[in-house]
């Protein structure tokens, strides 16, 4: 049996492809969020810290002989990008964004490098699944992330992330209950309120969807 070496987001592309699974299903698998699956796709020369290694290491050698086969020839071939490219563009993303506001603060979370290149603190965000309104994923996952109940208050827009690639649908929340948590310890370092003058020293302005800085803005 073939021996990975070092795992990248092409090789691990790769291996969902071979085992011919969704992000979700092979985020399942694993144990891990969508977004990291969404990430290798958008960033395949990312190399995923040692527990999602040992994570990779453990689907890949648990395969049956006819997927590890699969992935024997995927690799084989030196276009691997192109090998796996179609089936990252049928796996377009849709993430919805939380901006929850507590009075002066805005909640937002600190994730593990390879979750987002050049990106550590965000705002809360899940996979918008399937047939699943961006509302509900935005209330869902913001409390399954940190714990925080909230409710959305304004549809900020949508756009393509300039740093990711994933397709974002943003909106303003307003907090209702619950302290903040990192209830997602795989995905997240830490979660935080902070003031909503001082986001931008958390995140960069220029990554900031404008509409977002205006809601702060007009909330202040």
């Amino acid at each position: 049996m073939e021996v990975v070496d070092v795992w990248t987001g092409q090789l691990a592309c790769t291996l969902q492809s071979a085992l011919r699974m969704t992000n979700e299903s092979f985020a399942n698998r694993l144990g891990i969020s969508s977004r990291t699956v969404a990430t290798w796709h958008s960033d395949p020369d990312v190399v995923p810290r040692p527990e999602m290694q040992q994570l990779l290491d453990s689907v890949h050698e648990d395969a049956p002989v006819a997927v590890r086969k699969r992935f024997t020839l995927m690799t084989a071939d030196t276009g691997q990008t192109d090998a796996t490219a179609p089936f990252s563009q049928a796996q377009a993303l849709r993430v919805a964004i939380a901006v929850v506001v507590r009075e002066q603060d805005v909640l937002l979370v600190c994730r593990r490098a390879e979750d987002a290149p050049g990106i550590t603190w965000q705002f809360p965000a899940g996979v918008i699944k399937p047939g699943v309104r961006p509302e509900t994923a935005t209330i869902r996952e913001t409390l399954d992330e940190t714990g925080v109940h909230c409710a959305v208050r304004q549809r900020l827009g949508e756009r393509v992330h300039p740093v990711t690639g994933v397709h974002c649908v943003y909106f303003l929340c307003e907090y209702l209950a619950g302290d903040a948590t990192n209830s997602d310890a795989v995905e997240n370092v830490d979660v935080t309120w902070v003031a909503k003058s001082a986001v931008t020293r958390f995140i960069p302005a220029g990554n900031i969807y404008p509409p977002i800085l205006e809601a702060l803005e007009e909330d202040v």
